[in-house]
């Protein structure tokens, strides 16, 4: 069987706001599999002028509080960043990007599904390192 990869349309470089950008990453990770348990919050975070382009940060922090601890003992984060080009046409989308915490490998929402163990293995990494501390 094959696996669709789910993903939203997104707003071209033309229509795009900082608020607009916040709104689509939203939606977008409103297409995750993931439990309903887990709670988030997204923040715009700065804007980077580069020659060819420009870039919008965004994070998005994961945790699963319960009635035990309201307060979760640790996050996960995404980071998202939005860019619009200088040189392509600005009717085109804005190309997106995202990435976890404590993680290098940049992820295009267009070719691949994000997995909820990132999240679990991120927040489990911060808990057992501050066991040891």
């Amino acid at each position: 069987t094959e696996y669709v990869i789910k993903n939203i349309q997104w707003t071209t470089g033309n229509d795009f706001t900082v608020e607009r950008g916040q709104q689509q990453i939203e939606e977008y990770i409103s297409t995750w599999e993931i439990h309903e348990s887990w709670l988030h919050w997204s923040e715009f975070l700065r804007e980077e002028e580069l020659k060819y382009s420009k870039r919008y940060y965004y994070r998005v922090r994961w945790s699963v509080p319960t009635r035990r601890k309201p307060i979760p003992r640790a996050t996960a984060s995404v980071y998202f960043i939005t860019e619009i080009s200088k040189t392509k046409p600005a009717t085109l989308p804005v190309e997106v990007f995202f990435s976890l915490e404590s993680s290098r490998l940049i992820h295009r929402p267009e070719q691949c599904q994000f997995r909820e163990k990132w999240l679990k293995d991120v927040i489990e990494n911060k808990i057992i390192l501050m066991e040891r501390l």
